[in-house]
């Protein structure tokens, strides 16, 4: 399994545009073969970083994932919202494997 963790950096003024971005790409990685862990939004502390973190089985279907998100009518209306509200500033993708006992 790997795990994508996102940290991005928000437009603090436009965190409800930003909960709407997350609430789709919940539905859009689950439907596309991820498992969504769900977005975090600020509260206390900073107020223009969220994090998100999703799973897929392996780095091949992820790979896989991202390939279809760039042929997914969805996906691209997603990432134009992104770009049209000015939502996010930047962000930073990283990936990690869980250790069990």
């Amino acid at each position: 399994m790997i795990t994508c963790h996102l940290r991005y950096v928000i437009d603090p003024r436009k965190l409800k545009e930003f909960e709407h971005y997350g609430k789709v790409w919940i539905g859009l990685v689950n439907r596309l073969g991820g498992t969504h862990h769900g977005y975090l939004l600020p509260s206390e502390g900073a107020n223009n970083i969220a994090l998100a973190s999703f799973s897929f089985p392996s780095l091949a279907a992820y790979e896989a994932y991202r390939t279809k998100s760039f042929d997914d009518a969805q996906c691209q209306a997603a990432f134009r919202y992104a770009e049209e509200t000015g939502c996010i500033v930047s962000y930073e993708r990283s990936f990690f494997r869980p250790v069990f006992e």
